[in-house]
């Protein structure tokens, strides 16, 4: 095989993972050297362990990899902007995920891929939670990851599906700094969401407040969602087909307004991008309000590129791209939110943990500027910021448990 040449991202990342054979690997805490090690570790020594546990399988927490483990699932329906690849393509990026993980919050993590046209996901999911502290779903097509993670929730350890609230919670922490940046009001702000799947469904919710405590968030003025069949609005056919645009049709779009994202965008403050590359025309940017806030988050390529945004009036351009200012990356949430439930040792995520942690992430800038409302994903400082502030929120919430 060729050596790849520096500057093909895609051809070095191939030569990479061939290299290695993947990203992570599992490596011993104790050592077995001799007799005594291995009758500790393992038989007979290791059967008191499991009776303590027996009388008590809280005490996994203490005794066993539980404490600090998360299991990241998926079924391969919706990864990155590949779509529908299944279990064995999705490996790569789970993997991925584990490794940000490790480094970014010292958590291991493992890939658990299922393929797409598995019935039985959420019973699987219930019957490995034994050793896991929590479990990340990834990369789940809509609609189906909303009724996965509803369904899971009563299972005693926190499960989060990160493209929803992961990156909610990074795009409410962009929000409230851009806003510090430009004197907008964000009780004032109508916002364009482009993008209906899981990530648009849950900042709508985020940002909306809805099914929220009004005491935990505030709601912007309004937000005018378009998916491809553009606005979504209440007298939309076909509409109750699907429960969740139905949510975002009677809590959203206060004015009735109908058409393309085009109509959506005009007189707006804010759009945000969590749809297709190259959606967003400049002409679009020039109709909305003075000083729009452009989050164009769309991989490989975002809606529009900052650039255009910029030269068409935006005043603050925002995307998922590393090589771009302003980063608006799930990576920027997810280790922190997950270390603090492990701290924590939290039944579940609770909307005052997700709220905590947006806050947590806006406050770690001080002073924010047109080009960096947000920290850099890479700052392990952020993720402990992060964590405490989750944590604490935990115990604030009644998720938290102590383990004696």
């Amino acid at each position: 095989m060729k050596r790849a040449k520096k500057g093909d991202i895609y051809a070095e990342s191939l030569e990479l993972h061939r290299k290695h054979r993947g990203k992570i690997e599992v490596y011993s805490k104790v050592p077995v050297t001799n007799r005594h090690e291995l009758s500790l570790a393992y038989t007979p020594g290791v059967a008191e362990v499991c009776r303590e546990i027996h009388k008590n399988k809280d005490l996994a927490y203490k005794y066993t990899l539980k404490a600090n483990t998360i299991a990241i699932v998926t079924d391969g329906s919706r990864v990155l902007s590949l779509g529908n690849i299944g279990g064995y393509a999705a490996i790569p990026v789970m993997e991925g995920k584990a490794l940000l993980f490790k480094k970014l919050a010292g958590i291991d993590a493992f890939p658990l891929c299922f393929e797409r046209y598995h019935m039985e996901f959420a019973d699987d999911i219930r019957n490995i939670a034994p050793v896991f502290g929590g479990i990340a779903l990834e990369d789940i097509a809509a609609p189906r990851c909303f009724e996965l993670e509803e369904s899971l929730q009563n299972i005693g350890i926190p499960v989060m599906h990160d493209d929803q609230h992961g990156t909610a919670v990074v795009v409410l922490a962009a929000l409230l700094n851009a806003c510090r940046v430009t004197k907008k009001r964000f009780e004032d702000l109508n916002i364009v969401v482009c993008g209906a799947g899981a990530a648009g469904f849950a900042i709508t919710r985020m940002l909306k407040c809805i099914g929220y405590n009004p005491d935990l968030c505030s709601s912007v003025n309004d937000i005018i969602v378009c998916d491809r069949s553009g606005i979504i609005h209440r007298h939309r056919d076909g509409l109750y087909a699907n429960k969740y645009k139905f949510i975002i049709a009677e809590e959203t779009n206060k004015t009735g307004r109908t058409g393309t994202l085009a109509d959506a965008m005009k007189g707006a403050d804010v759009c945000t991008g969590v749809s297709v590359p190259g959606i967003i025309t400049p002409s679009m940017v020039r109709s909305m309000n003075k000083d729009p806030i452009i989050f164009a988050m769309a991989h490989p390529m975002p809606e529009i590129l900052p650039a255009d945004a910029r030269e068409a009036g935006a005043a603050i351009v925002g995307t998922g791209r590393n090589d771009f200012p302003n980063q608006i990356n799930y990576a920027l949430a997810f280790p922190g939110i997950f270390r603090g439930a492990l701290d924590a040792r939290a039944t579940r995520i609770s909307d005052e943990m997700k709220v905590a942690a947006a806050h947590a992430i806006a406050d770690f800038v001080r002073q924010p500027r047109k080009d960096r409302i947000l920290p850099a994903v890479l700052n392990r400082n952020v993720v402990t910021a992060v964590a405490a502030a989750v944590r604490n929120a935990a115990v604030a919430s009644g998720c938290a448990r102590t383990i004696d």
